[in-house]
C-alpha cells in the first residue's frame, strides 16, 4: 500500500475551540497548491481519509477538489491525539485500497511515520504544515514502511 500523510495547512491560532480552527487564506492556498502538485505528479490516492477537525477537513476538501472526484471520508480516529497503534488498527479496514492519503495533525503524523519506519525516536521527524509524505507499506505493522518522499509546501 502507498500511504500519503498530509498535515493540515495553516490555520488560525484561535477559535471557539481547537476543533473549530479554520484555515487561513494562506492555508487555503497551501491546500490548493498540494492538490495541484498531486495532479501534476500523478499522486492520486484511491481515497482520502481526514480528521474531523475543521482545519484538516478543509485541507482534505480543497485537495480533493483539485484532484477532481477524489473520495474522502471523515474518520474520527484521525482527530488530534491519534496514537500510531490505533491508526494501524483503523487502517486495516482500508487495506484493500492501493493508496491512501491521511489528512491530520502533529505530533500524531510524526509519531505514526516514525513508528512505520521503525525509528526509535519520533523527534527525528517533524512534518510541517501542508507537507506531503509518502511511504510504501509492505504490511500494516511497525517498521514495515519505506520512505518515498517528504515534501514541504514551499517546494511544491
Amino acid at each position: 500500500m502507498l500511504l500519503y500523510l498530509l498535515r493540515h495547512a495553516e490555520a488560525v491560532d484561535e477559535a471557539a475551540s481547537d476543533a473549530a480552527r479554520a484555515l487561513t487564506t494562506k492555508g487555503m492556498a497551501q491546500a490548493r497548491k498540494v492538490g495541484k502538485f498531486c495532479v501534476k505528479n500523478e499522486v492520486i490516492p484511491s481515497i482520502i481519509l481526514t480528521s474531523p477537525l475543521k482545519r484538516a477537513e478543509q485541507t482534505a476538501r480543497l485537495v480533493a477538489k483539485e484532484i477532481k472526484n477524489a473520495e474522502f471520508i471523515v474518520c474520527p480516529f484521525l482527530a488530534s491525539g491519534m496514537q500510531p497503534e490505533t491508526a494501524l488498527d483503523e487502517l486495516k479496514v482500508y487495506s484493500r485500497f492501493p493508496s491512501l492519503m491521511l489528512v491530520g495533525h502533529e505530533p500524531d503524523f510524526s509519531l505514526l511515520a516514525a513508528h512505520l519506519l521503525g525509528l526509535q525516536l519520533h523527534e527525528s521527524l517533524h512534518l510541517r504544515k501542508a507537507s506531503l509524505t509518502a511511504m510504501n507499506l509492505e504490511a500494516l505493522r511497525p517498521g514495515a514502511a519505506v520512505l518515498n518522499f517528504a515534501i514541504p509546501p514551499k517546494l511544491m
